[in-house]
């Protein structure tokens, strides 16, 4: 196994760990309209980053293939929802929400330097097909990033303060 594989491997589960986390984290905060879409659509980019890696997979050896993403509409999914709504806009959510904001932030983080690594390794393989790959979708990591950024900054003085 060569450095790309492991690199193409580690990017794909870390994009299908974010689009499952996004997923969940736009369940758990249902009630907070601009988290619940945003969080949603981000879910959807990670989820296509996802199978663009497995379509890409094969030329390069590998199976990323595998069972698809839990349906939403799983007894989970309805108890996340649930409870989102039982508790409203008490503190504790903020603070869960912060919580959900800085691991989203970090995984999209993890997938940025995945996305570099193998654009970098592709520009000196000349491999056009993995540059292509890694220049489309890296831009998008980039922007989950930004938004869990400016949405911790804009949340954390009240939430934190509000305490």
């Amino acid at each position: 196994m060569n450095g790309i594989t492991l690199v193409l491997r580690a990017l794909h589960h870390g994009e299908r760990h974010l689009a499952q986390e996004l997923a969940a984290v736009a369940e758990r905060h249902r009630t907070d309209h601009e988290i619940h879409h945003v969080a949603t659509d981000l879910a959807a980019w990670s989820r296509e980053h996802t199978q663009r890696l497995s379509d890409a997979a094969p030329h390069y050896g590998l199976d990323l293939s595998g069972p698809p993403d839990p349906s939403s509409g799983d007894l989970l999914t309805t108890f996340r929802a649930k409870a989102s709504e039982a508790v409203g806009r008490r503190p504790e959510p903020g603070l869960l929400l912060l919580r959900d904001l800085r691991e989203l932030h970090l995984d999209a983080a993890e997938n940025s330097l995945h996305w570099e690594m193998l654009a970098q390794a592709a520009q000196a393989g000349r491999d056009d097909t993995l540059l292509s790959l890694a220049s489309s979708c890296h831009p998008q990591t980039l922007r989950q990033m930004r938004w869990t950024n400016t949405m911790i900054k804009t949340l954390c003085p009240q939430i934190l303060t509000g305490l």
